[in-house]
């Protein structure tokens, strides 16, 4: 009895493996077409791959999370971690630069992650980053909890040269240094000069750069220029080399015990608040640019 109930599990299991073998070559010539329908999207060779995230309605998103305005240092921090995971994921990312709601992510242009596929990159940095923005942010807003997922929405761009690709960063940086003013003199207006939201619009309708310094120093003894860096020029997070020192004891035959000193070389990510527009930072990291 046992024995014949073990042949036919036997019998039924070779047969149940046949059954599956034979179902996936089915598929495999009967429904493999629909690959045809697919669209490729490798990225041009020599070219630096941008992939950009912004935060999806993240002005309602701030509001109901008690975001301090008109900058959150929880929330830019909150970003900043984020972004170093990517990168931590996808080291062939050679700079990324972060203000605001949004991220921008340099692969540098030899890579071949993902097969230079732009919707394998995009798709990978959007949900490694958002994950991480939902993971860390106890960590930031111990006091808040997150009431809904935040999501972003990405961009693949392709910048052929470094002067292109630098153009790119100072426009970010640009518009870093255009939004902050504007916020940072219309929340002054609410905040300590008692206007409305909408009476603050009005009162910065058709203003220029020269006339908001003007207001946040002589109406709030504001000095532009020396608030913090990182409001005024956003992050810039890169690979930076360090050297680690480590010492070992150890003990040779018929010797007596002593000191090992060993160096290793580490790359590790580190985060810059200062100017990508001019020079100097360019000077102080060649390595991050492959030759053109």
């Amino acid at each position: 009895m046992l024995l014949r109930v073990g042949c036919v599990c036997k019998k039924g299991h070779r047969f149940l493996l046949r059954a599956f073998s034979c179902g996936v070559a089915m598929a495999k010539s009967k429904f493999e077409y629909v690959r045809n329908f697919e669209t490729d999207d490798t990225c041009l060779r020599n070219c630096y791959i941008v992939v950009r995230l912004d935060g999806r309605n993240f002005h309602k998103f701030s509001e109901q999370h008690g975001f301090v305005k008109p900058n959150d240092e929880r929330a830019l921090a909150l970003m900043a971690r984020s972004a170093g995971c990517v990168m931590e994921q996808l080291d062939d990312v050679c700079v990324a630069y972060g203000q605001s709601d949004e991220f921008s992510f340099v692969f540098k242009r030899s890579t071949n992650w993902f097969k230079r596929r732009a919707s394998k990159l995009m798709t990978h940095v959007a949900s490694q980053f958002s994950s991480s923005f939902v993971f860390f942010w106890g960590e930031y807003f111990t006091h808040q909890p997150l009431l809904y997922p935040p999501s972003f929405d990405g961009r693949v761009v392709l910048y052929p040269s470094n002067h292109n690709l630098r153009d790119y960063l100072s426009w970010r940086q640009a518009d870093c240094h255009i939004n902050n003013q504007y916020n940072t003199v219309f929340w002054a207006l609410v905040q300590k000069g008692g206007l409305s939201t909408t009476q603050a619009e009005e009162r910065l309708k058709g203003t220029v750069a020269a006339d908001k310094n003007e207001i946040l120093f002589s109406e709030f003894n504001i000095n532009y220029n020396e608030e913090p860096q990182l409001y005024r020029k956003g992050s810039t997070l890169i690979w930076d080399t360090t050297e680690e020192v480590t010492t070992k004891k150890v003990k040779p035959p018929n010797q007596s015990e002593r000191e090992v000193h060993k160096t290793r070389i580490r790359r590790k990510i580190t985060t810059h608040h200062c100017d990508v527009i001019g020079n100097q930072f360019w000077e102080e990291h060649p390595d991050i640019l492959e030759s053109d």
